[in-house]
């Protein structure tokens, strides 16, 4: 099987481009979501995200809080995280990360936690509120486990935080910006070009833009100066509207856009 990063960048030196996809573990079912991830993985997202529900969320959207929301209230526990993983590894390759705040993985223990996700199939998490400086524990485990660690930087970041997030994340590192909003398009596409831009000279890690992406074009787009577009809210949205058939025919839209 191969890594995140082989994907990425084996995708890149083809110019193909990469799209991940996130869809929440235990939305609507334990395994509606298996099926949801196992579709989006046949329809062309070359990674998956695997989100973890969260009472309190502070960087999902609306309509991913909504879902999130559905599958706790529909009895969604974490250990239940590693079935979804489980269950879609045994019906795909392709790799796949978990997404999740740091207070659950913290409440299960974070070398248990790695050593189900390692032992489920997953090739790693992705942490939005995770900094390096504080995740001591985690970067011991990872390495001890060969698990990837993907942390975000934004915008925002400072030059030192950028370098510090860059050289300690494996598989990509996760860029933070938001597309496609009316009448401020050109500005954040230049802040995600800049602090793609950041990364790239910070380190040889690919980088991925997620956060506000949802057309093929935009998809299209992230990947002329990125290693890979993630899109979240769009795919979820497509499932709400229309279920497995719908979210399967957005892949399909999205993965276009790579040509």
């Amino acid at each position: 099987m191969q890594s995140v990063q082989q994907v990425l960048e084996q995708n890149s030196a083809t110019g193909r481009g990469s799209l991940i996809g996130y869809f929440p573990a235990g939305y609507p079912s334990v395994q509606d979501s298996v099926d949801a991830l196992v579709a989006m993985a046949e329809n062309g997202c070359d990674v998956l995200e695997v989100g973890v529900p969260y009472s309190d969320p502070v960087m999902d959207g609306l309509v991913i809080q909504q879902a999130t929301e559905k599958a706790l209230a529909n009895g969604f526990k974490l250990r239940q995280l590693f079935d979804v993983v489980k269950g879609v590894r045994a019906k795909t390759d392709v790799p796949m990360l978990v997404m999740s705040y740091w207070n659950p993985v913290l409440s299960y223990g974070v070398e248990k936690f790695a050593e189900d996700l390692k032992d489920s199939g997953a090739q790693g998490i992705i942490t939005p509120d995770l900094i390096p400086d504080e995740a001591g524990e985690w970067i011991e485990v990872s390495d001890q486990l060969g698990l990837d660690r993907v942390f975000l930087v934004a915008p925002s970041s400072s030059e030192k935080r950028v370098s510090n997030n860059s050289a300690a994340s494996r598989g990509f590192v996760y860029s933070v910006s938001t597309m496609g909003i009316t009448g401020e398009r050109a500005e954040l596409d230049r802040l995600a070009r800049e602090v793609v831009g950041r990364v790239q000279q910070s380190g040889s890690t690919p980088t991925c833009v997620g956060v506000g992406i949802s057309t093929a074009e935009q998809v299209r787009e992230v990947n002329s100066y990125s290693s890979g577009a993630i899109v979240g809210t769009a795919f979820v949205r497509a499932y709400e509207q229309g279920g497995v058939h719908a979210l399967a025919e957005k892949a399909r839209e999205l993965a276009g856009g790579l040509g």
